[in-house]
């Protein structure tokens, strides 16, 4: 809801197609091919019914649609269609964009409201640094709020430990991967963990609930999109 909140504060009408389900990439990455392609085939024509930019708020599901799509269509040639739905996939990896990435150049950022000064650790997602290649953007959305110090954890590009059906499949090294996160991020002493994916959020704010003892100060894990909208007073958020 923040992350509509956000396109609307930047001009735009918001269409949400009802039919929209998972992007497919759990079974995708799990090797669950029959079931993985009929999700992406849903999803394709879900999102063709209009030739409208497709905003995701999040780096690994856009990364899904916009990059593994097209691979993942062309390596099944049993079908005779196969072609029309690379053509499809390509289509729409076209107009396929993160979120906060598309919204940086478009926020009015002199509606911002006047706030205290705050510390917050931006945790830069993997599919952002790498895959959609958006994690600058992140920072660069933080930086354009004067009253947000924006900090960064020691060894900041690596993995939290989430990797979706990663910390399923090897729970302890994800445990220990994620141990070493939330240390880092917790040494920032920062009053807020933000991010772009919920995935990682997810894995953070429930390791930092459950396994980190001793917090003096309990750090708040919070979505890029919401906090944002929080500080153009938009959100439900506190």
């Amino acid at each position: 809801m923040d992350a509509i909140k956000l396109l609307e504060l930047a001009g735009y009408e918001v269409v949400f197609p009802q039919a929209q389900t998972c992007c497919g990439q759990p079974a995708y990455n799990s090797g669950f091919k029959d079931l993985s392609l009929d999700v992406i085939r849903h999803t394709i024509n879900t999102f063709s019914q209009h030739s409208l930019p497709l905003i995701v708020p999040s780096a690994s599901c856009a990364g899904m649609i916009k990059h593994h799509y097209q691979h993942a269509l062309k390596k099944e040639s049993a079908l005779p269609n196969d072609d029309t739905d690379a053509k499809n996939a390509a289509e729409l990896a076209e107009r396929t964009f993160e979120l906060i990435d598309f919204l940086l150049d478009k926020l009015p950022y002199h509606r911002l409201k006047k706030r205290p000064s705050m510390r917050v650790c931006l945790h830069q997602s993997c599919s952002a640094q790498r895959e959609m290649k958006v994690a600058a953007s992140w920072e660069k959305i933080l930086i354009r709020m004067p009253h947000i110090d924006v900090l960064k954890p020691q060894y900041a590009d690596e993995c939290c430990g989430f990797g979706g059906t990663f910390a399923v499949k090897s729970p302890d090294v994800s445990a220990v991967m994620t141990e070493d996160k939330c240390r880092a991020i917790l040494n920032t002493q920062a009053e807020y963990i933000v991010s772009g994916d919920c995935g990682c959020l997810m894995n953070l704010s429930g390791h930092l609930e459950h396994r980190i003892e001793h917090q003096e100060e309990p750090i708040k894990p919070m979505h890029l999109a919401s906090f944002i909208a929080q500080q153009f007073e938009l959100s439900d958020e506190h």
